[in-house]
């Protein structure tokens, strides 16, 4: 699977969001997603919303395996200023 396919699916999915696909391997990625939606989850909250957009390719294979990491707009500023 392609990072931009990777991209597309989780900014489709989580609106408004912004994802980072790193990794071209093309079997490893990590995803940094960040939205104002995650704001009041819980760090696995997060992630299951995230992993929610990617569950038919990770059932079906096509993508192996990803790393999330997730930020609202305050915590990636914070992080990243």
């Amino acid at each position: 699977m392609h990072p931009k396919e990777i991209k597309q699916l989780i900014e489709t999915g989580i609106q408004p969001c912004t994802a980072i696909i790193e990794g071209d391997d093309g079997k490893h990625y990590t995803a940094i997603v960040i939205s104002p939606s995650f704001v009041g989850k819980n760090r696995v909250q997060k992630q299951q919303v995230v992993y929610a957009t990617l569950k038919d390719p990770l059932a079906d294979g096509s993508l192996h395996a990803i790393s999330i990491k997730t930020f609202t707009p305050e915590e990636w500023h914070a992080h990243h200023g």
